[in-house]
């Protein structure tokens, strides 16, 4: 108890130091135009207390791990073992909830609540989501460290967005065109990155992101630069409109026109894109190319000697991760109507790859379920203005967004180092013991 209380001492002790510049002040300009400190004393004790507490607590479970493994270490491990034994159930559960998600919205919140439910929930967490398993391809199971993902993101974008406005070509054309110019652009990473691993690999993915970014704000000729496009053509239900003409969707079905239909048509044409990623995901690692990945992962130089020819295995993994990276793209393009580069900044990479390492590399049900933490905690904390009654009128939950991501980092660092699913079973294994011919052991015996 000594020991902790002096360690959370001690980081609460840094906590207030490092907050004095930060917090402890913020300004603002008054209606003169003048620049205003105002004193925030009371973020800070808050800011202290949480790491005074956290760091106790951190403490005391590393001194009596061994005393409190059934209570704490134990527990979380075998409620992971018991979902992934029984991942054919929760996978036949989750699928009927997600099919049945819009229903269920509109039956508990009506017609007007039931729009940002499916808006700001479904489809902005399926898309990262998509975006998790196509980057997990990539990390999770070739073990090659992208940190311009964003980058495929932005590619699938743009060249749905131009092509439709330039050329009115269907969206149900420019988007699997839309994943192979994506694709195109992975081998082409791919090429110069052949012969780098780890943080070096990272720094030139990391770059080519960036190049990407500055390509589109410069080149105003191709992308219009910051104003970005507008206007882009959404996608159509078999050429029917989504709009309130006679020829739209609610005309021709004899329904009241409401923009909840267009919402509920992108929910399921994302989720038909989620499952098709997971889909093919599961199938390549069952392939010789799916075990190739995971023999680079493991050992790149024992990959070699087994004759496995590291170069396509590399620029298989990067082009179809950037395959499904452009497939989200061009839907996220699609549903907005209107992109800029401000969408697709190294933030977006960085919560994409914090996904895949939280959930666990390699897993999709754990990328499924980081995502539905982050983004779903994160459209989350614009629900709770009734904190404004504790806090004050001025307290706004968003701006902790970053604050809390980066407290959930660390907590789950702690607690789960390999990432919430950090088990999972090798793709190629006997079901059964055999014996062996004595003449293919050195030893002479089976």
């Amino acid at each position: 108890m000594k020991t902790a209380l002096k360690e959370a001492g001690f980081a609460a002790l840094v906590t207030f130091g490092l907050c004095i510049p930060i917090i402890a002040w913020g300004t603002r300009q008054n209606m003169e135009n003048v620049l205003v400190l105002d004193q925030r004393w009371e973020a800070v004790a808050w800011a202290v207390a949480i790491v005074f507490i956290g760091r106790f607590l951190v403490v005391l479970r590393q001194q009596g791990k061994a005393e409190r493994k059934s209570l704490v270490r134990f527990l979380p491990h075998g409620t992971f073992a018991f979902f992934q034994r029984h991942s054919g159930i929760f996978s036949a559960l989750g699928l009927g909830f997600l099919i049945t998600f819009p229903l269920i919205a509109v039956m508990l919140t009506g017609w007007g609540g039931a729009l940002k439910w499916i808006d700001n929930f479904g489809v902005q967490i399926l898309i990262y989501v998509m975006l998790g398993w196509g980057l997990n391809i990539v990390v999770g199971l070739a073990g090659l460290l992208d940190l311009g993902y964003v980058a495929f993101y932005a590619v699938g974008a743009y060249s749905y967005a131009l092509l439709a406005k330039n050329f009115g070509l269907s969206f149900w054309l420019l988007l699997p065109l839309s994943g192979i110019l994506a694709a195109f652009w992975g081998m082409l990473l791919g090429f110069p990155v052949l012969r780098l691993r780890g943080d070096y690999l990272a720094i030139v993915t990391l770059a080519f992101g960036e190049i990407i970014r500055l390509v589109l704000i410069n080149w105003v000729d191709f992308s219009n630069g910051y104003a970005g496009i507008s206007g882009i053509p959404r996608p159509s239900f078999f050429g029917i409109p989504f709009n309130a003409s006679d020829e739209g969707f609610a005309a021709v079905f004899g329904l009241e026109f409401s923009p909840l239909y267009r919402t509920i048509f992108l929910y399921y044409l994302i989720l038909a894109l989620a499952l098709l990623t997971a889909f093919v995901s599961l199938r390549l690692r069952r392939l010789p190319v799916g075990r190739a990945w995971e023999a680079l992962r493991e050992d790149e130089i024992a990959c070699r000697s087994l004759g496995i020819n590291t170069t396509n295995t590399k620029l298989t993994a990067f082009s179809i991760g950037a395959m499904f990276g452009g497939f989200a793209g061009a839907f996220f393009s699609a549903r907005q109507g209107f992109i800029s580069p401000e969408s697709f900044v190294f933030m977006e990479s960085a919560i994409i790859l914090a996904i895949v390492v939280l959930g666990g590399m390699g897993s999709l049900w754990g990328c499924a379920i980081a995502a539905i933490a982050m983004i779903g905690g994160t459209e989350l904390l614009r629900e709770l203005d009734w904190l404004k009654a504790i806090f004050g009128n001025d307290f706004d939950p968003t701006k902790y967004r970053m604050l809390i991501f980066g407290l959930a980092m660390v907590v789950i660092m702690i607690w789960k180092p390999r990432g919430l699913i950090s088990t999972r079973e090798p793709t190629a294994f006997l079901k059964e013991k055999k014996a062996i011919s004595s003449d293919m052991v050195q030893e002479g015996h089976g």
